[in-house]
């Protein structure tokens, strides 16, 4: 991945052509309103029209079957590590706090 970790199919990595690397972000099937919490790990997707990669898991997690392939989701991040390394709280912020 391009954070220099393996991939983890069972993990909650994803990819991003947009977010930073080590951004916290819930993504949510608008479909079916499961959500879970991914670390954007990796760069991508590069498929006209989609603006994440969930790991396997993850994608199950919210619905995503390898029948289904795809679905709309929402990204919000709750964290974006910034280039001085501090960490900028993101519009779901709020929504993970317990």
């Amino acid at each position: 991945m391009a954070d220099g970790t393996n991939m983890d199919p069972n993990g909650d990595n994803a990819a991003s052509r947009t977010l930073p690397l080590g951004t916290t972000a819930k993504v949510t099937n608008i479909e079916t309103g499961q959500s879970a919490v991914v670390t954007i790990q990796d760069r991508g997707p590069y498929a006209r029209g989609r603006i994440v990669d969930l790991s396997p898991a993850t994608a199950h997690n919210i619905g995503i079957t390898q029948k289904i392939g795809v679905a709309k989701v929402q990204v919000a991040p709750i964290a974006v590590p910034l280039p001085d390394g501090s960490i900028r709280p993101g519009v779901a912020a709020q929504d993970a706090k317990p």
